[in-house]
């Protein structure tokens, strides 16, 4: 049975939905005071969906654009939470519509592909020439690999 998308989360549930542990979802509350989840008795943590969607934005800034956490607050302090908060669903959105369709699973292949004799000389040649250009850039001598 899952939960309806109104229904608060705990730290484990959102944990488990973004794929991070939850001692970096306690580290992002230390970093970013615009997360506040509720507390209950025993300091139990319970999200709500605005939180969760924050939450994924923020990730999202992290790990996806490479944005330092400097930066993430000062995109909260400009943008505002809102925006941060939109920018997950504008990002899955995204997801769905491009490159979704694009990618279709390819069956496993336990063999190498095979490669004639004519591809195999010209792919060594390109390594040579790589190798003679790496070894002029270190000023290294020139190393034969056949």
């Amino acid at each position: 049975m899952t939960k309806s998308n109104q229904a608060f989360r705990t730290i484990s549930e959102v944990s488990s939905e973004l794929e991070v542990p939850a001692h970096v979802l306690r580290f992002w509350e230390t970093k970013f005071p615009q997360i506040k989840p509720m507390k209950r008795g025993g300091g139990r943590r319970y999200y709500r969906p605005e939180d969760v969607s924050l939450l994924k934005g923020v990730q999202a800034m992290l790990h996806v654009d490479g944005y330092s956490i400097k930066g993430v607050q000062k995109a909260l302090r400009e943008q505002g939470v809102k925006a941060i908060a939109d920018r997950d669903a504008a990002v899955v959105a995204g997801l769905t519509q491009s490159t979704v369709t694009e990618i279709s699973p390819q069956p496993a292949s336990t063999e190498a592909p095979a490669i004639t004799a004519s591809e195999r000389k010209e792919l060594q040649a390109v390594l040579d020439a790589l190798i003679a250009l790496r070894a002029d850039l270190v000023g290294e001598e020139t190393l034969k690999t056949a």
